[in-house]
């Protein structure tokens, strides 16, 4: 059935969970050569911003808006969905690679002038051509996905992960720290070359055989398509990408120590050098569950829903298993982060260069941005429901609202004794405010939040706090840990014992989602 999203979900989470576990090995193996200091600010950052290109356009706002219209034409106009992808990838590239240039000016500039410090502007110079080169392997991920293959793109980032631990053993006892860091940067763009070259040899062999002549009328379509996506795509920036501005504004009052200097206005800054990196490593942490099945589940159901779109009933059916499904794993994942933060930061993390210090500071991070895993996931479905209904509006009009909230509470809880840990908690608070502005958007709000959808949000919400109390009573009974083996024992049966508390419990009340998150139907 066209609905069938399930399966298709497992597909993105087995392969996103290869991925994240090299990220894992990607961050342990940064943490422990260059610590929490100056360099790792700079490439934190330096890699944040094309990804942010990523996750807006390729990942989020061009896609959202691409794939329905080009899902609709797959089947009755091949020749006219081959011409949209053609003119869209066409277009976001010249447009991508217009930004980049008029940044690398712009970086030089500054640079010269002494605005910014010269490592962060070399480290973001050097892997900002990674911004079209990553969204190209989305839009190309794009179009195997309308044909049911998740595979090839949920793989990629392994490429991206394998060649930032090759480059940074090599120059680990070989290349000052700031040289050394310089390298990883250039593996990153050599990495996006090879995740394009990878995405367009899959999509080569999902098309082989479609060789539908272009028509008159199938250019014309095309051309009215790709009109549409560009008007879509505008405001689905703001709507898709709340929780990606908040990250990139999370970033610059990060950075700002590291990139330009101690004081702001004649002011000493509150947050000091590693701010970034540690902001930066507790966000991996805590997108480990958000991508290995929020944004999974919500890559998955996005075609079903585009596909639904004029099925009411079938649109809110799906969308209900959808909100299930991801409150199911992202409550118990939420309590779950923030149990275990300190230990699973240390196992990840610590060693060498990076302290116990650094270990507490970034596990109190995680912890502020791991209460509200469950919104981040939540808010992947709902968006992207709004958005193959048609509703543009609604998410653009609450995430410039919750972009300005997010904006405030940095300023003010940079300040507090939470310093860092306050932009983590900005973010967690406009999260969890998100979900219940989308429901309300949506159309039929009390048929999508029916009976069902509420017992078994209790019900989620049960096993959370069961979880909660076992994994408690777990470690007040263990000793404290006095190596990585010990802090690796406690980590492992924390997650030992409240997996278990979760599978007990839904199969003693016979909760699908159990098996919905097995990709059983």
């Amino acid at each position: 059935m066209s609905d069938r999203f399930e399966r298709h979900a497992r597909t993105v989470t087995g392969l996103t969970f290869a991925s994240r576990i090299a990220g894992l090995a990607r961050d342990a193996v940064l943490s422990r050569i260059f610590g929490a200091g100056t360099a790792m600010d700079a490439f934190a950052f330096g890699f944040m911003v094309p990804n942010l290109f990523r996750r807006l356009f390729g990942e989020g706002a061009l896609t959202a808006s691409f794939l329905p219209a080009y899902t609709r034409l797959v089947d009755v106009d091949p020749a006219a969905a081959r011409r949209v992808a053609t003119l869209v990838v066409g277009g976001a590239m010249v447009l991508l690679g217009g930004l980049v240039l008029l940044g690398e000016i712009l970086l030089w500039r500054l640079a010269s002038a002494g605005v910014v410090e010269a490592l962060p502007a070399r480290l973001l110079m050097i892997m900002l051509p990674y911004a079209p080169l990553v969204c190209a392997t989305a839009l190309l991920g794009a179009m195997l996905q309308a044909r049911r293959r998740f595979g090839p793109t949920a793989a990629a980032p392994i490429l991206l992960n394998l060649a930032v631990v090759a480059s940074a053993l090599v120059v680990a006892e070989q290349a000052a720290p700031q040289e050394g860091i310089a390298i990883v940067a250039v593996a990153v763009l050599v990495a996006g070359a090879g995740q394009v070259a990878g995405s367009w040899w899959a999509l080569r062999r999902a098309t082989a055989g479609e060789s539908a002549p272009p028509t008159r009328e199938s250019e014309a379509t095309a051309r009215r398509e790709v009109r549409g996506v560009v008007r879509r795509a505008l405001p689905m920036v703001v709507g898709l990408g709340v929780l990606q501005l908040n990250t990139l504004l999370d970033g610059v009052i990060a950075s700002w120590p590291t990139a330009v200097g101690p004081t702001i206005l004649g002011v000493e800054y509150p947050l000091v050098p590693g701010s970034m990196a540690t902001l930066a490593w507790a966000q991996r942490l805590y997108e480990f569950p958000l991508g290995v099945f929020g944004i999974a589940v919500a890559t998955a159901i996005f075609p079903a829903l585009a596909r639904l779109a004029g099925d009411p009933t079938g649109f809110a059916r799906t969308l209900r298993r959808g909100i299930r499904l991801v409150l199911f794993v992202g409550l118990p994942a939420s309590a779950g982060l923030v149990l275990v933060a300190e230990p699973l930061t240390a196992v990840v993390l610590e060693g060498r260069a990076f302290t116990a210090e650094d270990t507490a500071a970034t596990a109190g991070i995680l912890a502020a941005y791991a209460v509200a895993v469950w919104a981040y996931s939540l808010n992947q479905i709902l968006v992207r429901g709004c958005y193959a209904r048609g509703d543009t509006r609604s998410p653009v009009r609450i995430g410039i609202s919750l972009v300005g909230l997010n904006a405030t509470l940095n300023v003010l809880l940079i300040w507090t004794p939470l310093g860092v840990a306050g932009l983590a908690a900005s973010t967690a608070i406009c999260a969890m405010l998100q979900p219940w502005l989308l429901l309300r958007a949506l159309p039929g709000e009390d048929r999508i939040l029916d009976r069902d959808v509420r017992t078994a949000a209790v019900r989620s919400l049960a096993l959370a706090a069961g979880m909660t109390a076992a994994v408690l009573a777990v470690r007040v009974a263990l000793p404290e840990a006095a190596s990585w083996w010990g802090e690796l024992a406690i980590l492992l049966t924390c997650v030992a014992t409240g997996a278990a508390v979760v599978a007990a419990g839904a199969v003693v009340w016979r909760m699908p989602e159990l098996r919905w998150a097995l990709g059983r139907a």
